[in-house]
């Protein structure tokens, strides 16, 4: 909500029907990403609408599926994660997950409260990386490093790992914007400061509009030009516009008087319903016709292949702003581009 305190209304609400007809024994799972102590009021709401007393057990079983590749995280996990308070709840659950377990990926089984924040830890510590990786691309535009010479040396590190290093436009989506300010809201009302995922969210704003200098800088006067947006969705695989970063920047290019023009393989649907007043297209060659510049924002594998020849005969001006680091600055220099990207060298 407003105060990014986690609405939990909808849970509540199923819990009351659940209390209202539950006729025997049952397990009650939750697998949506709620606040600690979420499960605790699910039981008290349960138990204040039941007619009888009926038994039940309460459980957390929190879902890590990423979007876009729901059916591979679900059946080969990482992980799985179970917060149980009973014996009889955690055989049950094992039960059900055997056929999955055999992929020889653990099953942890723990207190409800510590599975109820696994979830917002491990969503809050991948935003930590992220973040952190921007602000280092930052410094290497300062002092002349190489953001993806960095991420791979700090990825070899067996203790760090090579996933979630790369610098870009920021985070977005459905879940790590929104569960990195509802811990931060955690952590106030238990009397914590959240300085470290206040910094994170505050960070993956001001890369969003780092990129917005980028493109000042090859567009000095922006009113009246036309820019081409490359991706739309807040990553690649998903048509989700939720928390995207094209939203911000499109936002803050229109509030400059650009004419924007657009294409994603997937998104342009849920775009047409934020923004009504861009041009969509339905190729990614067909949107440069014009443009004063190129800006990618989603790294889809078939921008990474495109003919890069075609792409400057279409642009009026051979600029790009490449928020995701697809290309490598010194083949877009050769191809005659003006070339920016994110923390490395151009």
């Amino acid at each position: 909500d407003s105060n990014n305190c986690a609405d939990i209304s909808a849970i509540t609400s199923v819990a009351e029907n659940i209390g209202r007809y539950m006729n025997g024994y049952k397990v009650i799972v939750n697998k949506s990403t709620a606040p600690v102590g979420t499960l605790e009021k699910i039981g008290k709401v349960i138990a204040s609408t039941q007619n009888k007393p009926i038994k039940y057990d309460l459980v957390s079983n929190p879902e890590f599926m990423r979007e876009g590749e729901a059916i591979k995280d679900f059946t080969n996990p990482d992980r799985i994660v179970i917060g149980v308070q009973s014996e009889k709840a955690k055989r049950i659950m094992a039960s059900i997950y055997s056929g999955i377990s055999r992929t020889n990926k653990p099953i942890m089984f723990t207190d409800i409260r510590s599975a109820e924040l696994i979830k917002y830890a491990s969503n809050a510590m991948l935003a930590v990386r992220i973040s952190f990786m921007n602000e280092m691309a930052q410094l290497c535009e300062k002092v002349g490093g190489d953001i993806k010479a960095i991420a791979q040396g700090m990825g070899l590190d067996s203790r760090i790992g090579p996933r979630f290093l790369q610098a870009g436009i920021g985070y977005g989506g459905s879940c790590f914007p929104k569960d990195v300010k509802s811990l931060a809201q955690i952590m106030k009302l238990n009397g914590i400061e959240p300085r470290i995922l206040t910094a994170v969210d505050e960070v993956n704003e001001q890369q969003k509009c780092s990129l917005i200098h980028k493109i000042k800088k090859l567009v000095p006067h922006l009113k009246g030009k036309s820019i081409a947006i490359w991706g739309l969705a807040f990553k690649p695989k998903t048509d989700d516009m939720r928390e995207a970063p094209s939203i911000t920047i499109i936002r803050q290019l229109q509030e400059s008087g650009v004419k924007i023009k657009a294409f994603d393989p997937e998104a342009q649907q849920n775009a047409r319903k934020i923004f009504k007043n861009i041009t969509y297209c339905n190729d990614p060659y067909s949107v440069l016709k014009g443009c004063d510049a190129l800006v990618i924002v989603t790294e889809w594998n078939e921008f990474r292949d495109l003919e890069l020849k075609k792409v400057k005969q279409l642009l009026k001006h051979p600029n790009i702003i490449d928020g995701r680091n697809i290309y490598e600055p010194h083949e877009m220099k050769k191809l005659g581009f003006n070339y920016m990207c994110v923390g490395r060298k151009y």
